[in-house]
């Protein structure tokens, strides 16, 4: 060995030197590449990525306080309608929604002929609309003046009236009243007519009745519709067994619709 092979320095216990003995590279980004320090999130750590979706099925004041927040980094389905019937939280969606470029989904939930309500108010062939919530006492979850109300000897109408006014007192049973309101704009939370109903006949059952009204014709007589829908509910239940799919079927269709800014039925 000559005298500058003596001469030359032993490898230094290093990053190198590691790696060939535990098999560690160093962490990477993208396609392979050495994550750069100035994009963050610790040595060998991922920076934290925004949901695309943030689903809310608790209650109308998680809307009211957070919805306009959580609009800043996500999409919104909103599972409680009832909340839009305040209207400085309808306001701060909108504005939010705008302002962040992110999309606001309703979900219609036992609403029946959303689309067919949608388009004849489009077309200005909507009259009146109202919408009326049958069910058993135990199904109701109220709060407010309507909480203190009589339980019913047989079938007691507890709420006839513009649907905003129901909201406030029956958060979780007038979603489906909501989401006709804002169905039909030209008519909205406060020409749309709930009707909240407690009977004790409906054990194991919700019934959600919508009748609506167009201009009278040349003949005097108007358009008119009444659908009648019974979805099987386990008792006191406040969801039906069939809303649970309508909500499941809102929820892939607001991930398939385009993500634009407003308030969109789904």
């Amino acid at each position: 060995m000559s005298k500058d092979q003596q001469r030359l320095p032993r490898p230094r216990e290093g990053a190198a030197s590691s790696r060939r003995r535990t098999g560690r590279q160093p962490p990477t980004h993208g396609h392979g590449s050495p994550r750069d320090p100035a994009e963050g999130g610790g040595a060998g750590l991922r920076p934290p990525r925004h949901p695309d979706l943030v689903v809310e099925v608790a209650h109308p004041k998680i809307i009211q306080d957070s919805g306009a927040q959580i609009l800043r980094h996500a999409n919104l389905l909103v599972g409680s309608p009832s909340a839009l019937a305040d209207q400085a939280t309808e306001q701060q969606l909108l504005e939010a929604s705008h302002r962040w470029d992110h999309a606001v989904f309703v979900a219609r939930g036992a609403l029946w002929g959303t689309e067919d309500i949608a388009r004849l108010d489009a077309a200005g062939g909507l009259q009146s609309l109202r919408v009326t919530m049958a069910t058993h006492p135990d199904g109701f979850r109220l709060e407010g003046p309507l909480a203190a109300a009589q339980r019913p000897a047989s079938r007691t109408v507890l709420y006839e009236g513009p649907v905003r006014g129901l909201c406030p007192f029956a958060p979780r049973n007038s979603n489906t009243m909501a989401a006709a309101a804002l169905a039909a704009p030209s008519l909205g939370f406060d020409r749309v007519i709930g009707v909240l109903v407690a009977d004790l006949s409906l054990t194991d059952m919700h019934v959600v009745e919508v009748e609506l009204s167009g201009p009278p014709g040349p003949g005097g007589r108007s358009f008119a519709v009444h659908t009648r829908r019974e979805n099987p509910a386990e008792p006191g239940a406040v969801t039906g067994s069939a809303t649970v799919t309508a909500f499941w079927r809102s929820l892939l269709g607001c991930c398939q619709l385009p993500s634009s800014a407003g308030i969109h039925l789904c």
